[in-house]
C-alpha cells in the first residue's frame, strides 16, 4: 500500500539524501548491443520509497530509490530503464500530473516501449493508508484487542475496492497498452505486510488489535485479487507476490522481514518494502516474465 501523505511528511527527510549517487542501470555487455526499452510505472512501491539511496533525476516528492525493483530487475535483463514511478501515485497520477513538473507517467511510453512494470491501485481513494491509520488508531485504543476497526468500518474499505479501485486500475492498464501496443505489461500485487494470524510480540511494531490483523490481510487479499482480475482482462500478466512474500512480512525479524513496520523499522517510509523486499519483487518479476 502504498502512499501521498507518508510521501509529503518525509520530504525534509529524503532532502538531506537528494546528492546519493545512483546505481548505474546497464547490463552485462552481452546485452548491450540492442537494449529493449523499459518503463517503469506506479507508486511508492515500485519507487522503492524509504530505501537509500535516492535517485537524483528523480522528483523529490516521489522519493524514488536507486535500489528500487525497475533499477534492479533493468541491470539483471540489461533493458534501457525509463523510471517514472513515484511515491504516492494513484490511477489518475498515469494520466495527469501527480506534483507541479511532474509529467503523466503515460507519457513515458510509446509504441518503441517494449516491457512495462508497475504496482498500483494502493493509494485510489487512499483505501489501504485509511485502513491501516484506522486500524492502528483503533488498535491502540484498545491495547491491542478484539477487533474495532472491523466493528467500525466491516466491509467499507472492501467496498471501495470493488467499486472504485478495481475500474480504476483496469482502465489504467487499457491506457498503458494504447500507448505501449508493443509492450509486455506486469503489474505486481503487494507483497503481504501482515501475517495471517496475530503476533503478540509484533504489536509494539504494528499496534493493530488482534482481530484486526486479519481483518487487514484480508483486505490486502482483496486488494491484490481485484489487481489480478484487472491485469488478467486487459492482457497484462500478474506477478504473484502472496506466495514468496508469506513470512516476511513487517511483523517478521529485521534480516527475514520484506516490509518495515510503522515503528522500529530501518526504512523512513515505514510500512512499505526494504532493499530486500524490492529486491525480492525484482526476482519474483524477472522470474514471472521468464527473462535474464
Amino acid at each position: 500500500m502504498p502512499m501521498r501523505a507518508l510521501a509529503r511528511g518525509v520530504a525534509a527527510t529524503v532532502a538531506a539524501a537528494a546528492t546519493a549517487v545512483a546505481l548505474a542501470v546497464t547490463g552485462p555487455a552481452a546485452h548491450a548491443q540492442d537494449p529493449a526499452q523499459y518503463v517503469a510505472l506506479g507508486d511508492s512501491y515500485s519507487a522503492g520509497s524509504g530505501v537509500l539511496p535516492l535517485d537524483p533525476s528523480a522528483p523529490l516528492l516521489c522519493a524514488r530509490s536507486s535500489l528500487n525493483y525497475p533499477h534492479l530487475l533493468a541491470a539483471r535483463t540489461g533493458d534501457r530503464l525509463t523510471d517514472v514511478t513515484c511515491g504516492g501515485a494513484q490511477t489518475k497520477d498515469f494520466t495527469g500530473s501527480q506534483y507541479p513538473g511532474v509529467a503523466p507517467q503515460l507519457d513515458a511510453l510509446s509504441g518503441s516501449t517494449k516491457l512495462v512494470t508497475l504496482t498500483i491501485g494502493g493509494n485510489d481513494s487512499n483505501t489501504f493508508v485509511d485502513a491501516i491509520l484506522a486500524c492502528g488508531s483503533a488498535g491502540v485504543l484498545t491495547l491491542g484487542q478484539g477487533s474495532p476497526c472491523k466493528a467500525l468500518y466491516g466491509s467499507s474499505f472492501d467496498d471501495t475496492v470493488d467499486t472504485s479501485t478495481y475500474p480504476a486500475v483496469a482502465a489504467a492498464l487499457r491506457a498503458v497498452r494504447a500507448k505501449a501496443p508493443n509492450a509486455r505489461v506486469a503489474v505486481l500485487g503487494y507483497p503481504w505486510i501482515l501475517p495471517a494470524t496475530a503476533d503478540p510480540t509484533c504489536f509494539a511494531k504494528m499496534p493493530i488489535a488482534s482481530g484486526d490483523v486479519p481483518y487487514l490481510r484480508d483486505l490486502e487479499t482483496h486488494l491484490n485479487s481485484a489487481v489480478q482480475r484487472a491485469a488478467q482482462e486487459t492482457g497484462a500478466t500478474y506477478v504473484d507476490m502472496s506466495t514468496v512474500s508469506e513470512g516476511h512480512d513487517a511483523c517478521a525479524p529485521a534480516g527475514t522481514r520484506w516490509i518495515e513496520p510503522v515503528l522500529f523499522g530501518t526504512n523512513y517510509v515505514p510500512v512499505h518494502p526494504n532493499a530486500l523486499g524490492e529486491s525480492k519483487m525484482a526476482q519474483q518479476t524477472e522470474a514471472a516474465l521468464g527473462l535474464g
